[in-house]
């Protein structure tokens, strides 16, 4: 029996990862901020499934939330097998727009606490020979889109670059880049969503067993899903000047109403 560690597990794509690794009968350690609806979760997937299931109020905005988190993955009498690296958020507003202080919160959480738990989980990992690393990122990693795309390219180039460092230890590691997924991630960033289309929309269980199936093949970049695979092939050969326009006026579009 093998353990996950969620973080962001209450909804969206984390609650996503929690379903179906508990029906693949791992055991859990949810992470989030609200008690209240991680013990609901627990409570739900542990009935269903059977599964032992941990939760951990954690703040990743703050070190203390990270350390406790990192505590946890540290742990060697009770390793932790696959980290999840979910959590993650998106601010309403254009550059200058959107406070310093809010632009440095997405920083601690999309790139600081990724890389300290990364680093707490691999850690034990690579003594064990064996585990795996999900690092949530976002198609916007190859856009030109601001500080939230920036963020979740650094969070493409850190796991690609740390899984070549341990390539042969045993240790997967691998940055997962869905589209548009319908959780609270927009609601809570005051988005509006009712422009986009209804083929950019992807289903978040689908989109998990995909990455999990990726991440067993050794994958270190997954795009879980042909139209979005699609969609970045030709990201890769527009021309740069030509691409950042288009990025805007997506955004403005199909981002924050």
């Amino acid at each position: 029996m093998t353990t996950a560690l969620i973080t962001g597990s209450t909804a969206g794509i984390g609650a996503a990862f929690a379903r179906r690794l508990a029906a693949d009968g791992h055991s859990l350690v949810l992470v989030a901020r609200d008690t209240k609806r991680l013990q609901e979760q627990a409570t739900e997937l542990h009935d269903r499934h059977g599964v032992e299931v941990e939760v951990r109020t954690a703040d990743l905005a703050t070190d203390e939330g990270i350390e406790t988190v990192a505590a946890r993955l540290s742990d060697r009498k009770s390793p932790v097998d696959l980290l999840v690296n979910n959590a993650g958020f998106g601010n309403k507003g254009r550059y200058l727009d959107v406070s310093m202080a809010d632009e440095l919160k997405m920083l601690k959480v999309h790139c600081e606490a990724v890389l300290r738990l990364t680093s707490a989980a691999t850690e034990a990992m690579r003594e064990r020979g064996r585990g795996g690393v999900v690092n949530v990122a976002s198609v916007a990693a190859f856009v030109p889109r601001g500080t939230y795309g920036a963020s979740k390219a650094w969070v493409v180039q850190f796991t690609q670059g740390v899984a070549k460092d341990l390539a042969g230890s045993g240790v997967r590691l691998m940055a997962l880049c869905p589209g548009f997924v319908r959780t609270e991630f927009h609601q809570r960033a005051g988005m509006g969503t009712d422009n986009i289309p209804n083929w950019m929309w992807l289903d978040a269980d689908k989109l998990v067993a995909a990455a999990l199936g990726d991440l067993a093949r050794g994958k270190t970049l997954s795009i879980p899903d042909p139209r979005y695979k699609a969609l970045m092939g030709l990201v890769k050969v527009a021309p740069r000047g030509l691409l950042g326009g288009i990025s805007s006026r997506a955004g403005r579009k199909y981002g924050p109403q």
